[in-house]
């Protein structure tokens, strides 16, 4: 009987650790795979806050150039009338890019993906 019992004994604990070695393993992989999306997602928004900079200096140097041109164009004869449309075109730009903003900001998109979609994908396969 003892030689069963520590047979039986040796059985699970080498059991426990191959399913602990899987476990880790799968740890492991989890681990990697965020921390791969997240260095992914810091390059991608560093190159996102650059290009949107960039274009924003641009776009101001376009927009201070041509409401110069419309303001030389119209000072002669309207005068008030290019200066009052000016500021309603700025005011429903800005109107129209401040949705625009808080739409982006409370956009519920998760950033880890792949991540979360393996973890549902293991929680499907470790249970009955």
């Amino acid at each position: 009987m003892s030689i069963g019992e520590s047979g039986s004994s040796t059985s699970s604990s080498s059991t426990s650790r191959r399913l602990g070695a899987a476990v880790l393993g799968l740890l492991h992989s989890h681990v990697e795979l965020f921390g791969i999306e997240l260095q992914e997602q810091k390059s991608r928004t560093v190159s996102l806050l650059l290009f949107a900079g960039l274009a924003l200096v641009f776009a101001l140097l376009l927009l201070v150039g041509l409401s110069a041109l419309v303001m030389i164009l119209v000072w002669d004869t309207y005068r008030l009338t290019g200066i009052i449309s000016l500021c309603v075109f700025y005011t429903l730009a800005a109107a129209f890019c401040g949705v625009r903003l808080k739409a982006a900001i409370f956009d519920e998109s998760t950033p880890f993906h792949a991540t979360l979609e393996e973890l549902a994908n293991d929680r499907e396969r470790l249970l009955p």
